[in-house]
């Protein structure tokens, strides 16, 4: 009973946390804020709204289709449609369920491709290693490039402190290090079982290089998120306000909107605060830069909806024959 009260809160209490960030972030407005913030919505040119869906669209195609790279080798070939439906599902899933996403994904793949579930969440987990990567590299990107910017934001620099976010940076790499020593040398049962998850990530990486398309799984994860950021970056031209954003407000913009989606579902009350609160750093004004989180965020949400939803539907009807 009490791990079903634990998987009851665990699907609750990011819904309930984001339902509360909406409430407080429009509490606080006043009534011209929200004037002002509709009227942004009124007057967006949703062209570039649809460029970025289908920007969006293309990595789920791409993830999909370098999926295959990671199946053919064990034997597996699934057909092209089922692996695209199985990924969406999963983005489906996950804004109901944290997490669950990838088991959604990997069931689907079993039940009409006759892959066995481990194998297929294997693959998966193989693939969130080469993702985690990219992701790290675009936040150490947005990080060396705006430090000074992101310094001044985060601890209210003056004269004597402008290195502040350098000197946590240098710590936090020194803490890391003797971290890894400590582990490294210790027999603690947890310990261990530390060591044993960062050895499997080590291996899954090293596994990415071994396989015999190797070069076309990296091409396609690098595609995937240069996807990931064109869809954040074409919005911007969506709003007057927003459309002369410097490169390094994308970047910075984009971490931050992605780390969101990790405190609740798809970044329910979040993305849009966060978001907005990344590129006011660089002049935007607080009502068009919520506009743009909010119309960022609806697209994204609508969009793994509409698909999502689709596809639960069409998966069945597609593999009825082979049925």
């Amino acid at each position: 009973m009490k791990k079903k009260y634990k998987k009851i809160l665990f699907t609750i209490l990011p819904i309930a946390l984001g339902v509360f960030l909406i409430w407080f972030s429009l509490s606080k407005l006043k009534p011209e804020d929200i004037a002002a913030i509709k009227n942004s919505f009124k007057t967006a040119n949703y062209w570039w709204v649809a460029l970025s869906l289908f920007f969006g669209i293309l990595s789920h195609l791409s993830r999909a289709y370098r999926w295959q790279f990671l199946l053919e080798p064990l034997g597996y070939k699934p057909k092209f449609a089922n692996s695209v439906m199985a990924v969406l599902i999963a983005y489906l899933v996950n804004l109901m369920i944290p997490r669950a996403g990838e088991f959604a994904r990997a069931t689907a793949i079993t039940k009409y491709e006759k892959i066995p579930f481990e194998k297929a969440f294997g693959t998966i987990v193989s693939e969130r290693i080469a993702d985690v990567i990219m992701l790290l590299s675009i936040m150490a990107t947005a990080f060396f490039l705006q430090t000074k910017l992101l310094s001044s934001y985060l601890f209210k620099e003056s004269s004597t402190n402008s290195n502040m976010l350098y000197y946590i940076i240098i710590g936090g790499a020194i803490l890391g290090f003797l971290f890894f020593q400590l582990i490294k040398k210790s027999n603690h049962p947890f310990i261990k079982k530390v060591q044993k998850f960062v050895y499997g990530l080590i291996q899954g990486v090293i596994s990415i290089f071994k396989m015999k398309k190797k070069w076309a799984f990296i091409f396609h994860t690098v595609f995937i998120w240069g996807m990931y950021i064109l869809m954040f970056y074409v919005v911007t031209f969506a709003l007057p306000e927003t459309s002369n954003l410097p490169f390094g407000a994308i970047i910075v913009g984009f971490v931050v909107g992605g780390l969101s989606m990790a405190l609740t579902n798809g970044g329910l009350g979040t993305y849009p605060v966060f978001v907005a609160s990344a590129i006011t750093l660089y002049g935007v004004s607080k009502n068009p830069a919520l506009a743009f989180g909010w119309i960022m965020w609806t697209a994204q949400t609508l969009m793994v909806l509409i698909f999502g939803g689709l596809s639960f539907l069409l998966l069945p009807i597609y593999n009825r024959k082979k049925a």
